[in-house]
């Protein structure tokens, strides 16, 4: 699930070197004022708005339309684009030294760090990077696995394989047959982390890592040590809720399978990537528990389409203040896989033109996860439009986790009564059931942090050189181990190349925006739960069609990029720092029945 705001990838247009790039600082030669450095910026925002909506379009075509043709084409325009914005990053530089306004010196820190995928300056190196870059998307999107004697299956096949059985020799088929997809990736992906950190390097950054902790509004260094604290705060809740979930495990599967004192083997959560546990719920659930509500089957027993799915997510955002979705909007978005086609699934949204032709991009299926991820891309979708007044290197969330965290929010105020609100459950469950609700919610957003973290844990290691190419498969697996407690079912080695098996290594989209985006929803949560009045339990809170806390999030949503995230927080919650307690306070009633359940056995693993 990501944002696609193509601005700074990809244009369809050869574009010339910006003016003020070629006026030096050699001797003789009169120093920038600040006058030239606002006159760059405001170059720059127009050339780069200019490149953003011809970069969408080409970059829109390759996802839906997956050909050698597509990919080029895609190629091409990612190549002329980051051209473009790897020359007004280092242009930015120049104007390193001058004493500017605050505005002017946001802009120039922003467009330095614009890009997720620095070049080299050399044009052949920035071609060769652009056309791996296309290439291993396309390979991800277009992956199946093709046993001998059978079809082929694509990772939606596999998935459903992964989320409903209950075999293991099936699970680990399903498991180990996406994963013959990646290997082919590995010799091409590290050719891209070398020319990626040189692109890095020219910008004055060690490596791309390095270059992507610099876009936090703080020091790098802090912030890894702010990740740091945030997962000490819910690594309790997780430690409880690995404990539980490998007992109950072990007692479908046996000894032999999931040891008691052992890691939980990855095929077994009911995820590809073992990054959700929600789909083992059957096997989980709290005994006896038999109230709590199947939003999945409800969905069915209404016969909602895939159509009807959206209109509920846009439901709930009109209801806070937000005005409804652009009729382009339903008339461009892809909402079902094509039967004569191959796509790229993986749900995203799309902002193409910067303004108002906003889109996503998803094979929905009738189901509770889905109707969740709806939120979440309708979320970046809202965010886009509510921003977009802003000067064009504002047009962007407060920091990636942000943009990834709004939708959630009201994925939150998805509960029982909401559901009996928009006519989705007859009745609201009784307050029984809340223990079944919670846990069903700690499988898919607790299980997921120790995920959100690890996987840019990884590449920063890859791009810093820490873990060699030769040690990329040991490197994930042991980062695998060490956070989720999850282990490969069968033996890997460095001829496999799981982390390619994940959309976003492939997609080059950092993953930590991710991890943030699951603290910052239940602490942005908390404070429109407080604003809108409410008082009970939290996670019974809804804000659905709530004025003031409305008034709340539109205000973060309109704000931008324009001022530091820690601004945007506070205005919203009066707190300048990101804090995990709100999970905690969230499931509070589950962690006490965790700590129950658990006590007398024997948790973590070696």
């Amino acid at each position: 699930m990501k944002s696609l705001r193509m601005t700074l990838r990809a244009s369809t247009l050869l574009i010339a070197a910006p003016a003020f790039l070629v006026i030096g600082c050699a001797d003789g030669e009169p120093a920038p004022t600040a006058v030239e450095a606002g006159a760059f910026v405001a170059e720059a925002e127009i050339r780069l708005a200019e490149v953003a909506e011809e970069a969408a379009h080409a970059a829109w075509v390759q996802a839906n339309f997956i050909t050698e043709d597509t990919e080029y084409l895609a190629a091409l325009a990612n190549e002329r684009a980051i051209g473009a914005t790897m020359d007004y990053a280092v242009g930015a530089a120049r104007f390193n030294d001058l004493e500017l306004s605050g505005d002017v010196r946001r802009k120039l820190d922003l467009l330095r760090l614009a890009l997720t995928m620095p070049a080299p300056d050399d044009p052949t190196e920035l071609k060769e990077l652009t056309q791996i870059a296309s290439s291993l998307e396309s390979q991800y999107g277009s992956g199946k696995y093709c046993p001998e004697d059978d079809e082929c299956r694509d990772l939606g096949d596999l998935s459903r394989v992964m989320a409903k059985s209950r075999d293991a020799d099936e699970l680990l088929e399903a498991w180990s047959g996406w994963r013959t997809v990646s290997p082919p990736m590995k010799d091409s992906y590290t050719r891209f982390v070398e020319l990626s950190n040189a692109g890095a390097r020219e910008l004055g950054f060690a490596d791309t890592g390095a270059m992507w902790r610099a876009k936090y509004d703080m020091d790098p260094d802090d912030f890894t040590t702010e990740l740091d604290r945030l997962w000490v705060q819910v690594k309790p809740l997780y430690d409880d809720l690995h404990c539980y979930v490998r007992r109950r495990l072990n007692e479908a599967y046996g000894d032999a399978t999931v040891p008691l004192d052992g890691p939980i083997p990855a095929h077994l959560v009911g995820n590809m990537w073992a990054q959700s546990w929600s789909n083992i719920y059957d096997l989980v659930a709290p005994p006896g528990d038999e109230s709590a509500f199947d939003l999945t089957a409800a969905l069915e027993a209404k016969g909602v389409n895939a159509e009807e799915m959206v209109r509920y997510g846009e439901a709930f955002f009109t209801s806070l203040g937000l005005p409804p979705l652009p009729e382009t909007f339903w008339q461009r978005s892809l909402f079902t896989q094509p039967r004569d086609r191959d796509v790229v699934c993986h749900a995203s949204a799309w902002d193409i033109d910067n303004e108002d032709d906003i889109r996503i991009k998803m094979c929905i299926e009738i189901t509770a996860e889905d109707f969740s991820t709806i939120h979440h891309e309708l979320g970046h979708n809202f965010y886009q439009r509510a921003y977009s007044k802003q000067p064009f290197l504002y047009r962007e969330s407060a920091n990636d986790g942000f943009h990834e965290g709004v939708g959630d929010v009201v994925a939150l105020s998805v509960t029982p009564s909401y559901l009996v609100e928009v006519g989705l459950l007859d009745e609201a469950p009784d307050s029984s059931a809340d223990l079944g609700v919670l846990m069903r919610m700690a499988l898919d957003k607790v299980a997921f942090l120790p995920f959100g973290l690890l996987v840019d844990q990884w590449r920063w290691k890859v791009f810093s050189g820490e873990i060699a190419p030769d040690a990329y498969n040991e490197g994930w697996w042991d980062l695998r181990q060490r956070y989720q407690g999850v282990a490969a079912p069968v033996t890997r080695s460095e001829a496999d190349f799981d982390p390619g098996a994940k959309y976003h290594v492939p997609a080059n989209t950092p993953y930590t925006r991710y991890f943030l985006a699951h603290i910052l929803q239940f602490q942005l949560h908390r404070s429109l739960c407080a604003a809108a009045g409410y008082e009970g339990p939290l996670h019974s809170c809804s804000i659905y069609g709530n004025e003031e806390a409305g008034r709340r999030m539109i205000e973060l949503l309109e704000m931008g990029q324009s001022r530091p995230w820690q601004d945007a927080l506070e205005a919203t919650t009066g707190q300048r720092e990101m804090d995990a307690t709100a999970i905690l306070d969230y499931f509070a009633p589950l962690g006490e029945w965790l700590e129950a359940q658990n006590e007398g056995q024997t948790c973590g693993w070696s």
